[in-house]
């Protein structure tokens, strides 16, 4: 009986190694290129996210793990993301000006439009591909975000480390990510790849238009 136990508790050891170096191996090919099993795979890499976390953090770099993660859950996501319909723009308050006059709030930085950093012109870019744009200073605002909007998808603006912990936590309130990292990390003066944000923005407007325009066409039975 104990013998029986062994082998199985060796067998399970060693299914989850190798199932996990498989996982970082696949996460990091997605930077470059299409993989298959994207989201199981990242559903490995959440499952054994801490120990991970630890030997990267003594062996290498944590940042190095959470940039493969959030490669692998956009690969995951992108189909899925394109057909949701309610969607919320999540952008970090580094990114404001020092001298921002906006107040804050439960829900976030409220935008006033003053010109003094990128939000006053992504305020507006939100709104033309139909996001709400929220401004928050830390992830803990996403909890009071959630339970006002009804959304079912989110554009993540963040580092990769504050990207892989908030798609970690939307995963669990089914509410489907895709992240786009920042230029530089910091707590002020980080900046976003403005280009890639709207092209991010329009190819998904592209694809959900097309997904609704192929549901018209589809005959009435």
């Amino acid at each position: 009986m104990y013998d029986l136990i062994g082998v199985a508790l060796f067998v399970i050891v060693v299914v989850s190694v190798v199932l996990t170096l498989l996982a970082l191996l696949i996460s990091r090919i997605s930077l470059n290129r299409h993989v298959w099993l994207a989201r199981f795979f990242a559903d490995v890499l959440d499952f054994f996210y801490l120990p991970l976390k630890s030997i990267f953090l003594r062996y290498s770099d944590a940042k190095t793990l959470d940039t493969w993660m959030v490669s692998l859950k956009n690969m995951a996501n992108q189909s899925t993301f394109a057909k949701t319909e309610h969607r919320l723009l999540l952008a970090p308050h580094c990114m404001r000006s020092l001298d921002c006059p906006a107040s804050s709030t439960r829900f976030g930085i409220e935008c006033v439009s003053c010109g003094k950093c990128v939000f006053s012109r992504m305020l507006k870019d939100a709104e033309r591909f139909g996001y709400t744009l929220h401004i928050i200073a830390g992830s803990s605002y996403i909890r009071h975000i959630v339970k006002k909007e009804a959304a079912d998808g989110a554009l993540l603006l963040a580092c990769n480390y504050e990207l892989n912990k908030v798609m970690r936590s939307l995963k669990r309130k089914k509410i489907v990510t895709y992240g786009i990292p920042l230029l530089n990390d910091g707590c002020y003066a980080t900046e976003i790849d403005y280009d890639n944000l709207i092209s991010v923005m329009e190819r998904f407007s592209e694809q959900n238009s097309q997904r609704g325009q192929t549901n018209a066409d589809r005959p009435e039975v």
